[in-house]
């Protein structure tokens, strides 16, 4: 379904990525404690580009690391050379700007609603606010009551005025980021422990309610440990889940599903630590609804996001999703939610060591998955609406509900007899000592 046209080496192991939400820019924080930002091609510098005489810009070759070989490159940072290029995405990968912003690991990163403004969080105790178009730095943070063992495993900007801090220790921190400015603070407006002393892997919003005024959410889901937690800004910690006994590592809001029954249309998926993924009904948080097994060895479900729509239309009916989850072993796999089931034969592979700690969409469709000391930058394959690649075929599907298609090839992917694994130690916590990496490639002349 994904090929890949960019292989981008990092200096040191990725911790974090964020993808802006409205312009084809990404960020990365790495162990070295560097926070970089990339420029990927848009439709409109290629249109723009395009249009131009191209014999008045020469053109330069880098060797890029991808499966087409070297692509020409244009003078300009900021256009490419042609309305292909932007297509297959090669030639006009602008590095924005690249700093070393912590004096420890950066472990979180995260934007504004509207992306002008990029947050990140280090092991040295900082929260840091900069202009996402210049790197410049805006607002610093001290996090509150932060110690040796402790380090931030989550960061998420819940509205303009409210950000959003989890850590290793349990505390869910709210900074108010209108205290920010050049002076460091270390006050919280609120803490909760929503999993007791449990780390914080994952945290996503609540869609606000049709009753708020602001748009801005007021309610959000983390996994902690082995337990799923709803918190409200102005009530607390209003829901814990009960025990799963096996780690959560990873979790993400499915909207648009058929409602029916007590289904609102909107479920929350967890990855765990045992190559599950869980599916719980939106309201119903004390146990899951069902469980979708992505990996059978066992390998842990490190990143999970919604593929935005369109992709796979062939095999999703109007009320169904696709969602890509990284594992620890380098494969992004593909979900299709509503009739569950694992579209086997779309299988990704970023790394054959490094998990898939990262994973989006950028604003044009491009997915970009990160781990170790790679990223990669993938487009939609060539061939059949959907992603087919040759007429005729047809998804191998795992599945445990697959009305209107043949089942004699399906395989089971709710397996409620299996007996969980050990929860697993801190995914964050025990990285360990930086790595060293290569030189990462510069595309600025």
């Amino acid at each position: 379904m994904f090929d890949t046209i960019c292989t981008l080496p990092l200096q040191s192991d990725l911790f974090a990525q964020v993808i802006h939400p409205s312009e084809p820019l990404f960020a990365v924080g790495l162990s070295s404690g560097h926070v970089q930002a990339y420029k990927l091609p848009s439709d409109a510098d290629a249109i723009d580009s395009a249009s131009q005489d191209s014999s008045e810009s020469p053109t330069k070759t880098t060797n890029l690391i991808n499966g087409h070989g070297s692509a020409p490159l244009t003078s300009s940072l900021r256009r490419s050379s042609s309305a292909s290029v932007s297509e297959s995405g090669l030639g006009s990968i602008d590095t924005i700007w690249s700093t070393k912003r912590h004096k420890g690991s950066c472990r979180c990163l995260t934007f504004s609603h509207d992306g002008d403004i990029c947050y990140s969080a280090g092991t040295d105790g900082l929260v840091k606010s900069f202009m996402t178009e210049t790197g410049k730095v805006v607002g610093k943070f001290a996090i509150p009551g932060v110690r040796d063992t402790d380090a931030p495993s989550v960061l998420h900007a819940l509205s303009p005025q409210a950000l959003l801090l989890g850590t290793d220790s349990g505390i869910l921190y709210l900074l108010d980021t209108r205290q920010g400015g050049k002076e460091i603070v270390s006050k919280a407006s609120q803490t909760w422990n929503p999993h007791g002393e449990e780390h914080i892997n994952a945290l996503v919003p609540l869609p606000a309610s049709e009753a708020s005024t602001s748009g801005f959410p007021k309610q959000w889901v983390t996994v902690g440990g082995s337990t799923l937690a709803v918190t409200d800004l102005r009530k607390g910690t209003i829901a814990t889940s009960e025990d799963q006994e096996i780690e959560l590592t990873s979790v993400s809001l499915v909207q648009g599903l058929k409602k029916g029954g007590t289904s609102v249309g909107e479920k929350v998926l967890v990855g765990q630590g045992d190559g599950v993924v869980s599916l719980w009904e939106k309201g119903v948080w004390d146990d899951l609804d069902e469980r979708m097994v992505v990996d059978r060895s066992g390998l842990s479900i490190e990143s999970l996001v919604e593929v935005p729509f369109g992709f796979g239309s062939g095999k999703l009916k109007m009320d169904e999703r696709l969602v890509a989850a990284g594992l620890e072993d380098g494969r992004v796999r593909f979900l299709r939610i509503g009739r569950n089931g694992v579209l086997n034969d779309m299988d990704a592979k970023h790394d054959e060591i490094d998990g898939v700690v990262g994973l989006g969409f950028d604003i044009e469709g491009r997915m970009i998955s990160g781990g170790g000391q790679t990223v990669k930058v993938w487009t939609e394959a060539k061939g059949l609406p959907g992603g087919g690649r040759s007429a005729g075929t047809k998804h191998d599907l795992s599945s445990d509900e697959d009305e209107d298609e043949d089942d004699s090839d399906m395989e089971d992917s709710s397996d409620q007899d299996e007996k969980p694994k050990a929860r697993r130690k801190k995914r964050k916590g025990n990285k360990g000592k930086d790595k060293p990496g290569g030189k990462a490639l510069d595309f600025s002349f």
